[in-house]
């Protein structure tokens, strides 16, 4: 006896876990965070595209280059070039004549013609007076001859000559005399005066009137730009197709606008790094890891104290910022086929959806900030990447790929015709282009996730729905042994299980994980079956034989055994977990409280009849801690009632809780209450109450029952 209990103790000391305390866990995320954040700025930093070229426009190409494929796309070169001939069509806009204009000068005319007549009858002048009178007029400018021309005129021909003045002025200042233009006074009078006139009043007249020929019409900046931009606007966008091996440029040929645009659009332009889009990129790196840190830290505890799981989310991280740089910057078609989806739904199966969906978000600006900025791919590549997360998650068959192919097809075709819908003028070729492509990315990012999840679920030691599936087979060799060797024990795992699932869908834990958890989680009584209650017959009871101390060591122990059989038989972590977890730290209260009486005023350690734990450290296998503990109080008190079943039910979870076995998972006080409510419903179908009919009962043919039916 002493020879097992010395090693059942050193077995119960080495499953004791190492303490996972905030300080490591800080470490682990500091750790996660700078291996992230160096791994990203130097996939955005140095990478360099070979094939690409750097020319200057104006100057000679360095050397030949061709297109590697056919391109259709709207060419801002020869748009900008439509756009700038509309405008050029556009002619200046003037405003008037203005008739005010006309007005004012021809009151200044008679004023003029006024001021002659008084000159021209004037008594107490003399001649050479009239004249320097005449010529003193600041409008006219009048030479001595011309003011003696107009002195010598008697007086029907000073009116003639006042009145075609006046009519002659009238009809140029109505006409547009725009202020920009040379003024041709002198032909505007001789194109609209009267010919008949003498050759010596026609003189006259254009004397009268060439000076007081003014603007009337002036430049409408305004109006002329507006009509200009409404041109412009008015112009489509211009399609422009390159054709897989066209000529972009020859080696000494000039470079220009279109050939740099093309290059540009292909994704040959080399345009070099700076220190700004250095800078730029470190900080977008430490910003989003930052970020994804945080949230790790605060909502996935057990990420943090899973290295594996951490290495595997930063390995995938990292690859898919490569994977970014050099599939997405400079490519028209290919980020629409970057498999976004492959790497949420791989995070969803093998780590958590939640952390998938955030995922799903850092990768999307990824890729945005690897094409230059496109709010349109950010938001397809979150939208298919979230929807793909959602369609896989706790899957538990196949067919959930082939929903999620066809989910995230129709994300991906959705987010594309709303961007490109929305322009007046959309190429037809390039959209059904990039539907093809949405469609591919559904499906290379489902098929690339069904190859390789279930290895590297193997390989990081996360537990895939698959494995569950192979697990949850009666003819599995662990469980099958369990039958065969511990049959009270099959069938108690059995109900447990369903008083799991049914708890875990109330809830949304994991329905799977619980179910298979709950049939390996008492695997360790099969070497030492008939130690246990439910494989004991009546009157047989081994522990009758042993002291308290030895039976507890033996009792506590199957959680030892049934981690070496786990291992064994390879069983997956998470499964293994509900092994040591499903009884936690809690006290094995029976033999405890016959040792007591036993030793009498002999102190009795309660660590020696303490479970080793862990306490449960998920919902899952808190699920089945409580379950374990309900069917084994249920079927020991054996109520007749339902209230009996639900006080027996809720007296056990709070014992758990007031043990503080629950500490270390999330499981809310509404939780509980879910959880209760759902063994209550399982239990009360094991556990009804049965009728119990009177022996002897009369029947209608003159016979007697047997002995009694119960039902």
């Amino acid at each position: 006896m002493s020879h097992h209990s010395s090693g059942g103790t050193s077995k119960l000391a080495r499953l004791k876990p190492v303490t996972d305390t905030p300080l490591r866990r800080t470490a682990r995320a500091l750790l996660f965070a700078l291996l992230l954040s160096v791994a990203w700025s130097i996939t955005f930093i140095f990478y360099t595209f070979p094939e690409r070229v750097q020319v200057v426009v104006g100057e000679p190409s360095p050397r030949d280059i061709k297109s590697p494929r056919q391109i259709t796309y709207i060419s801002e070169v020869k748009t900008n070039e439509a756009r700038l001939a509309a405008m050029a069509a556009v002619k200046a806009i003037y405003s008037g004549p203005d008739m005010t204009v006309a007005s004012q000068q021809l009151r200044r005319l008679q004023e003029i013609i006024d001021y002659i007549t008084a000159i021209r009858y004037d008594s107490f002048a003399n001649q050479e007076t009239k004249v320097q009178l005449l010529c003193e007029v600041p409008a006219l400018h009048l030479t001595p001859d011309a003011a003696l021309r107009i002195l010598a005129l008697d007086e029907d021909e000073w009116r003639t000559v006042s009145a075609e003045s006046s009519r002659v002025l009238d009809l140029i200042m109505r006409e547009e005399i725009r202020n920009d233009q040379p003024l041709e006074a002198g032909y505007l009078v001789q194109r609209f005066m009267t010919h008949s006139l003498p050759i010596h009043q026609q003189a006259i007249v254009k004397n009268l009137v060439q000076n007081l020929i003014v603007p009337n019409s002036y430049y409408d900046f305004k109006q002329t730009q507006a009509s200009r931009e409404a041109a412009r606007n008015a112009v489509q966008p211009v399609h422009w197709t390159i054709l897989e091996g066209e000529s972009i440029l020859r080696e000494g040929e000039i470079v220009s606008d279109l050939a740099l645009e093309k290059l540009q659009v292909l994704g040959l332009l080399n345009t070099g790094t700076l220190w700004q889009d250095k800078v730029s990129m470190i900080l977008l790196s430490v910003t989003l890891v930052i970020a994804l840190s945080v949230y790790v830290v605060r909502t996935q505890p057990l990420l943090l104290s899973r290295p594996r799981r951490q290495l595997l989310l930063t390995l995938m991280l990292i690859l898919v910022g490569l994977a970014a740089r050099t599939t997405v910057t400079g490519h028209t078609v290919t980020p629409y086929l970057f498999p976004v989806a492959a790497v949420t739904m791989l995070t969803a199966i093998l780590l958590d959806v939640q952390l998938a969906m955030v995922v799903s978000g850092i990768v999307a600006l990824l890729i945005g900030f690897s094409a230059g900025g496109s709010i349109e791919l950010v938001i397809y590549a979150f939208v298919g990447g979230m929807v793909a997360a959602l369609a896989v998650w706790r899957t538990e068959h196949l067919g959930a790929f082939i929903r999620a192919t066809v989910y995230v097809a129709l994300a991906n075709i959705t987010i594309i015709l709303i961007f490109h819908l929305r322009t007046r003028a959309h190429d037809a070729v390039g959209l059904l282009q990039l539907m093809t492509a949405g469609i591919g990315n559904a499906i290379i990012s489902s098929v690339s996730t069904f190859a390789a999840f279930s290895f590297i679920g193997r390989l990081f030691g996360i537990t895939t729905s698959l494995q569950l599936l192979d697990l949850a087979r009666p003819t599995h060799p662990l469980f099958r042994q369990l039958l065969l060797k511990a049959p009270g024990t099959y069938h108690h795992s059995i109900l447990i299980s369903n008083m799991a699932e049914q708890a875990a869908e109330a809830i949304g834990a994991d329905v799977l994980l619980s179910r298979v958890g709950s049939y390996y989680h008492d695997i360790g009584k099969i070497p030492r079956p008939y130690f246990f209650a439910e494989n004991q017959n009546e009157g047989e009871n081994p522990h009758d034989k042993l002291d308290p101390k030895t039976s507890a060591e033996i009792i506590i122990a199957h959680t030892t055994d049934g981690l070496a059989l786990a291992r064994k038989y390879n069983l997956p972590d998470r499964v293994r977990d509900f092994i040591p977890e499903h009884h936690g730290t809690c006290l094995v209260s029976y033999f405890y409280q016959q040792a007591n009486r036993e030793n009498g005023a002999e102190v009795v350690l309660e660590e020696d009849f303490r479970y080793p734990g862990p306490k449960p450290q998920s919902r899952e296998t808190a699920i089945v801690m409580l379950a374990d503990s309900v069917e084994a109080a249920v079927r020991a008190t054996k109520p007749t009632t339902q209230a009996d079943i639900e006080r027996t039910i809720r007296q056990i979870i709070d014992n758990r809780l007031m043990d503080g076995q629950l500490d270390e998972c999330d499981l809310t006080l509404k939780d509980l209450d879910k959880i209760r409510e759902a063994f209550t419903t399982v239990l009360q179908g094991v556990f009804h109450p049965r009728i119990q009919y009177p022996e002897g009962v009369q029947l209608q043919n003159g016979n007697k029952s047997p002995v009694q039916v119960d039902v």
